[in-house]
């Protein structure tokens, strides 16, 4: 995270300033999510994809495998965990399922990614759209008049 980048919100700022800030947040936020979605989407596909590969094809074949890029990637740990690669057989280990490590991980991730969305949610009583800024706007606006009637009391 690029915590430089971020203007903390202060009383010395209009609420209008606040708003503003808060939309840029939440738009940037949103283009990155999109942007990493769209490279985990075209990752997928490329993994997925039909190779011809002398050395896997045939193997993958006989094997009733599917000749992409993910099956010989796949085969290639298998492979170098069989000539003595260590971190090939923790790889190969970890997520054939013989380790409980990286479905913990994912169940982590997926706990986390539930709360933080319960959390955004319970803040604006919404996903992040249109009224969800509309929310937030109002939430903000609410703190900064709090401000400013406890900074003249």
């Amino acid at each position: 995270m690029n915590n430089e980048n971020l203007v903390p919100f202060t009383s010395n700022q209009s609420r209008e300033e606040a708003v503003k800030n808060g939309k840029k947040g939440g738009k940037k936020s949103g283009e990155v999510r999109r942007r990493n979605a769209n490279f985990r989407k075209t990752l997928n596909m490329l993994l997925t994809a039909e190779i011809d590969s002398k050395e896997y094809g045939p193997i993958l074949e006989a094997l009733g495998v599917d000749s992409t890029l993910e099956s010989a990637m796949l085969m290639s740990m298998i492979k170098a965990a069989l000539e003595g690669d260590v971190k090939a057989a923790y790889f190969v280990a970890q997520y054939s399922g013989q380790s409980d490590k990286a479905e913990e991980d994912l169940r982590n991730r997926e706990a986390d990614t539930d709360l933080k969305q319960a959390r955004k949610q319970a803040v604006t009583g919404e996903n992040e759209t249109e009224e969800a800024l509309e929310k937030l706007d109002e939430i903000l606006k609410g703190v900064y008049e709090n401000a400013v009637k406890q900074e003249a009391e």
